[in-house]
């Protein structure tokens, strides 16, 4: 049921709730889409949702839930990834994801020819390389010396979400959908509908979900969700340094004590 509301409440598009109801809209795929790409938004032809459940074969095999699941017309595939908490294994789990989307597409019997191009976006909102100043990353399999190009079949593009704050970067399309996607107040969003008619329409689908009170119930229960397992997380690691100093105090204490033993032996 949706209702007017003046609480100043609008979702973020970072919480993966969110994301995936903004992506329902096609007119708002294509735009994010086709700025992920660099390409033309007219050059998105069709965009198609699949089920976000990967395929397993046996009862042992791992099972992968994407967070949205994209069919181009060409055959290319995308899945779109929001990670909201810390993930030190994501390019491990994000390859997982790859790889399982790529062979997905062939069944026995089949030939290679039928493979087409699977994409990975990232959408993070914690820093996976610190070392780089920049927000955005392309990556592609090629050859270390020669740089040639093994396969355009597999790609994967990460967006660092945290580093928008800390730097200034040349605008483009995708900056724009970056900023949109970090956004967390009204006027910011109200800034970047203003320099894209697909973030525009985005920005409409916000405002439409923000003010359903089911999808609301939902996201803050996703929210709260979100909250509990930083918390989690945060308690558990700290938990785990303390364990870890104090034992290494213990170890240092009792190799002190039989050096000064030693010592003490030597001296007799």
């Amino acid at each position: 049921m949706k209702r007017d509301t003046n609480d100043g409440f609008i979702m973020r598009p970072k919480v993966d709730f969110c994301f995936k109801e903004l992506m329902e809209d096609a007119e708002v795929r294509r735009g994010f889409i086709a700025a992920v790409l660099h390409i033309l938004p007219e050059e998105v032809v069709e965009s198609t949702l699949l089920p976000t459940h990967l395929r397993t074969r046996y009862e042992e095999d791992k099972l992968g839930i994407l967070d949205v699941r994209v069919l181009l017309a060409g055959g290319t595939q995308i899945d779109i990834e929001i990670q909201a908490s810390p993930f030190p294994l994501w390019p491990e789990r994000s390859l997982f994801y790859l790889a399982k989307m790529f062979t997905d597409q062939i069944e026995k019997g089949e030939g290679y020819e039928r493979l087409e191009k699977c994409v990975h976006v990232g959408i993070l909102d914690f820093i996976l390389f610190g070392e780089d100043e920049e927000y955005y990353s392309c990556f592609h399999i090629r050859e270390d010396l020669r740089n040639r190009l093994y396969t355009d079949k597999l790609e994967v593009h990460i967006l660092e979400l945290p580093k928008l704050k800390k730097n200034d970067y040349p605008e483009t399309e995708l900056l724009n959908w970056a900023k949109f996607m970090n956004a967390e107040r009204q006027e910011e969003f109200e800034e970047m509908a203003e320099k894209d008619k697909y973030i525009e329409k985005a920005y409409e689908a916000l405002k439409n979900i923000s003010a359903d009170d089911e999808k609301r119930l939902e996201y803050e229960a996703r929210e709260k969700a979100l909250r509990d397992h930083n918390y989690l997380m945060k308690s558990n690691w700290e938990a785990g340094e303390k364990i870890g100093i104090s034992k290494g105090m213990e170890q240092g204490e009792s190799r002190v004590n039989r050096l000064v033993q030693m010592l003490i032996a030597n001296s007799r």
